[in-house]
């Protein structure tokens, strides 16, 4: 689809696109100062692909090519990591579908950013506990001098201040999870939810759900965070009720689409400041780690990782995208490096969304023989790290053991990088499965 037309208007602020008057020294919806205006970013959001391809049932694993041919695919099925899709298909002979690798449309009508904002999210590598004493005024995080106001503006600077969104931590027993706007985005538009319970066995249960909101459609926050919610609360109620891990995956991620569904049937906020453009949308990717036993389930170019404890041991990346790129290698039409490189690639063919194709939730399970780290995470993160070589380089050796110290080493690994896109990374350790217990 082309680039929608634009009409004359008011000048609109460069971070939150509100009118403004000429002659406006700062933005009164957020503050921004209007005296400077950088250039827009290098960016890669995460974006919608319309067109009469679909996406192809289960996993479709790309051809990891001939020996020696130094292709990142082939860390993708370790020996000692095999596992089934939702169909229970043995995912090494899950072959792609040529037909569904050509898609047409790509839309691209998202405004421009600019090159960086001046409020950035508290650094995930600093200790906590540096907020200001209970009653104390609190002081602007960009000027330091200004105090800020009632309604969150410095009264010095005008500045609005940071969100409650840009920068958020969580550990719920074993698992933890860091999301963070990023350097370049003036909003966090991912979401997650963690959790752990029980199995009606006793046996301990950990999981995580991340999102990612598709910045091409209309209220991309709304949706990672409805979706994350709703797959997490779905997930905490099945599984102690004895629900397969994988069949409850399936269940929460369908739950999730239909959360975001609702999210276009709301008439008081329905496209009414956006009617151009597609419904809110988000991605989906989670993972449930019991004993002896790793389910993970997605939609979208979110993904899961796998990296053992034993670095000698080779990673594995979990999910297969449903993306462009992730197309065009199947179809042998691109390598991976050519077709990442591309300004399509991060066109997507799935998602959770009222503008999506017919929901196709991927699932599948493995059942590793030794203890690791599960990180499941958006792009804003994979973009730094995308091979499972290289995200293995990047996980902190003890991810497993200090999960949380693991999540913000790898979002730090992000900002690092640039931090073009919102980061969120979630870590569940996998124990040492239970002796005698092999390979499924």
């Amino acid at each position: 689809m082309s680039q929608m037309p634009r009409q004359a208007a008011l000048p609109k602020c460069p971070s939150c696109a509100e009118p403004v008057e000429s002659g406006d020294l700062f933005c009164g919806a957020c503050g921004q100062d209007l005296s400077v205006l950088p250039g827009p970013p290098q960016d890669h959001p995460t974006l919608t692909m319309t067109g009469s391809a679909a996406p192809g049932d289960g996993v479709a694993w790309p051809d990891p090519g001939p020996a020696g041919s130094g292709g990142p695919s082939a860390a993708h099925l370790p020996s000692d990591l095999p596992g089934t899709d939702s169909g229970d298909t043995p995912l090494p002979g899950h072959e792609p579908d040529p037909e569904g690798s050509a898609g047409a449309g790509v839309r691209f009508d998202r405004a421009p950013e600019p090159e960086e904002y001046p409020l950035q999210a508290p650094d995930p590598r600093l200790a906590a506990g540096t907020a200001a004493p209970a009653g104390s005024a609190q002081l602007c995080v960009a000027c330091r001098a200004g105090r800020v106001d009632g309604d969150g503006y410095c009264e010095n600077c005008g500045h609005a201040q940071p969100r409650e969104r840009d920068h958020v931590e969580r550990e719920s027993g074993p698992v933890a999870a860091v999301s963070d706007r990023g350097l370049r985005h003036h909003r966090n538009e991912d979401a997650f939810a963690v959790g752990h319970t029980t199995l009606p066995d006793g046996t301990p249960a950990a999981l995580a759900v991340v999102c990612d909101g598709v910045s091409s459609a209309t209220r991309p926050d709304d949706a990672s965070l409805a979706a994350s919610r709703v797959a997490g609360d779905l997930l905490l109620a099945a599984l102690p009720r004895g629900t397969h891990p994988q069949q409850a995956m399936h269940e929460a991620i369908v739950a999730a689409a239909q959360a975001v569904n609702a999210l276009a049937e709301e008439p008081a906020t329905a496209r009414e400041h956006a009617p151009h453009q597609n419904a809110p949308a988000c991605t989906i990717v989670g993972a449930i780690v019991t004993s002896g036993l790793l389910v993970v389930g997605w939609v979208g170019d979110s993904r899961a990782y796998w990296v053992p404890t034993d670095r000698g041991a080779p990673p594995a990346r979990l999910t297969e995208d449903d993306s462009w790129a992730a197309q065009m290698v199947a179809a042998g039409l691109m390598s991976e490096a050519e077709a990442y490189a591309d300004e399509r690639a991060h066109a997507i063919t799935g998602w959770l969304g009222a503008d999506a194709y017919e929901l196709e939730p991927h699932t599948a399970s493995f059942k590793p023989d030794r203890p690791g780290a599960v990180v499941v995470c958006t792009d804003g993160l994979w973009n730094y790290a995308e091979t499972a070589e290289e995200m293995s380089e990047v996980v902190p050796p003890d991810a497993a053991v200090r999960p949380l110290h693991g999540a913000r080493v790898l979002v730090g690994h992000a900002l690092d990088g640039g931090g073009h896109d919102n980061v969120t990374v979630a870590v569940l350790p996998f124990p040492a499965p239970p002796q005698g217990a092999g390979s499924a």
